[in-house]
């Protein structure tokens, strides 16, 4: 009995993301009736638990961890990166499943599942939930472009059917780059990943900014080199880079462009409603109402190139209406409404559509409880490869 309580938890746990995902699929909620329950009866069965044991820290660590991440959750909140629902569901996971339960632990082929991260399970689902609304997010933006924005899609794979040269001479080039830094590490008076990792950037950074024909030189140098050393391991190398990069600037294009065009719609104001959520923040200052239409990539861009980190923040003047998960309410409408009235801003105002994120906290925590911490298996395999 004392065993299977984690077990029981981990069950329960299993069980609650069905549940809040066919919820936040189908009415875009996820309930307080199921999360706020689940709260505290983690902590119970937990604090059962830990006295079954007579292990006091684990409700301790129950409790540290239920707030931490109830903490991190309600930051989320406020930038708008989350909503409520969605906190409260991981602060539930949290308070039911402090500890990896060990009745999952298994061996396959030698490997012991599952990667264990000194950081804590709690952080290891926000972690692989994160990840894993990526492909979640890759289907939903596809649907959205096979049923009414067929364009995008040409957008979202430019990175295999056009730039695909690139992606090829960025490969070869990080590939020149680690090539050099095995030649000239055992040269460094400290041996440390990160100091070969920041060695791979720079390097990687100044032979892309050579001139062409002595560019070629160097990687053709240097991919001999690589490969007559290690013949196997150099192509497996190449062949990894292509597609780890060519997958990177697919994801980016799915989380800026495409995701601004796919999931973003212009909408008459008369025809707002509850619940729906503005694209971008509404301000007031002292020239009048604006929208703040840029992205926070657009930004860091204009403040790289004027040298100006102000451009980051916030603008100034009265935030009258933010962007946040939780949508607009009543109150906002009207207020929308008498600004357009007094033809302050237009009738027209650009909404975005939420994503259900329940469906990726239910794969990150079947991922979490039997594959294990997937940060953790990308550094194994990284470090498997170059090192």
């Amino acid at each position: 009995m004392i065993l299977d309580i984690p077990l029981f938890c981990a069950i329960i746990a299993i069980i609650t993301c069905i549940y809040a995902s066919y919820s936040d699929l189908k009415l875009g909620i996820i309930p307080n009736k199921l999360t706020f329950p689940l709260i505290g009866l983690g902590i119970t069965l937990n604090a059962i638990y830990a006295y079954t044991t007579s292990n006091i820290w684990f409700i301790i660590l129950c409790i540290i961890f239920t707030a931490i991440i109830f903490a991190l959750g309600y930051l989320l909140w406020k930038i708008g990166a989350w909503a409520g629902g969605d906190v409260k569901l991981f602060t539930a996971l949290a308070a039911l499943l402090p500890a990896y339960p060990l009745s999952l632990n298994y061996n396959v082929l030698n490997w012991n599942f599952p990667f264990i991260a000194n950081y804590g399970f709690p952080l290891t689902l926000v972690i692989n939930s994160i990840l894993s609304i990526l492909p979640f997010l890759l289907i939903y933006i596809f649907y959205i472009a096979i049923r009414s924005k067929r364009y995008l899609l040409k957008e979202l794979f430019s990175p295999i059917t056009e730039d695909y040269k690139k992606n090829i001479v960025l490969s070869l080039v990080i590939t020149s780059a680690v090539t050099l830094t095995i030649i000239i590490s055992p040269y460094l008076p400290y041996q440390m990943i990160i100091i070969s990792l920041i060695l791979i950037y720079l390097l990687t950074m100044i032979i892309s900014k050579l001139p062409n024909q002595v560019k070629a030189v160097v990687i053709s140098i240097l991919i001999a080199f690589a490969l007559y050393n290690d013949l196997k391991l150099t192509i497996i190398s190449i062949i990894v880079l292509f597609i780890s990069i060519t997958i990177i600037r697919i994801i980016i294009k799915m989380l800026t462009s495409v995701n601004k065009k796919a999931l973003q719609d212009d909408v008459e104001i008369e025809n707002l409603k509850e619940g729906m959520i503005l694209a971008n923040n509404v301000y007031e200052n002292d020239k009048g109402v604006y929208i703040d239409d840029k992205g926070f990539f657009d930004k860091i861009k204009e403040s790289i190139k004027s040298g100006d980190v102000n451009g980051i923040r916030e603008p100034k003047g009265k935030l009258l209406i933010g962007s946040m998960a939780a949508g607009l309410t009543d109150e906002d409408i009207r207020l929308l409404k008498k600004l357009k009235d007094e033809k302050k801003i237009e009738n027209k105002i650009r909404t975005k559509r939420g994503i259900p994120f329940a469906p990726s906290i239910l794969l990150g925590l079947i991922i979490s409880l039997f594959i294990g911490d997937l940060a953790l298996i990308l550094q194994k395999i990284v470090y498997m490869i170059y090192f």
